[in-house]
C-alpha cells in the first residue's frame, strides 16, 4: 500500500462498462510527513474519500480485491482514508 493524498477527481464519459459507476482519483503519492511527491495515480474509490484527505491506494492485482472493483479493469484503488499517522524516528 502506499500513502497519497487525493488532489482532484477524473471525469469520463466515455469508458470501459465496468467502469461505469466507479469514482476515479487523481491521488499523489506522500511522504511519512505528509510532504508531497511528483508523482501520482489515478484510483477507483471503495471508501468515499474526497479531495484534501489522506489515504492509503493498493495497486496491481490487490486493487481489484475490493468487493467494489472486483474482476474490473483497475491497477489502484482507494482502500481506506487516513485518520492519523504514529511514526517513531
Amino acid at each position: 500500500m502506499v500513502l497519497g493524498k487525493v488532489i482532484g477527481t477524473v471525469w469520463a464519459t466515455k469508458k470501459d462498462e465496468k467502469l461505469v459507476g466507479l469514482k476515479l482519483l487523481i491521488v499523489r503519492h506522500v511522504e511519512l510527513d505528509y510532504s508531497e511527491k511528483s508523482t501520482f495515480v489515478v484510483a477507483a474509490d471503495s471508501v468515499g474519500a474526497g479531495v484534501g484527505e489522506i489515504v492509503l491506494i493498493t495497486t496491481g492485482s490487490s486493487a481489484r480485491q475490493s468487493e467494489l472493483t472486483q474482476n474490473k479493469p483497475v491497477d489502484a484503488v482507494v482502500s481506506a482514508i487516513v485518520d492519523k499517522l504514529d511514526v517513531e524516528s
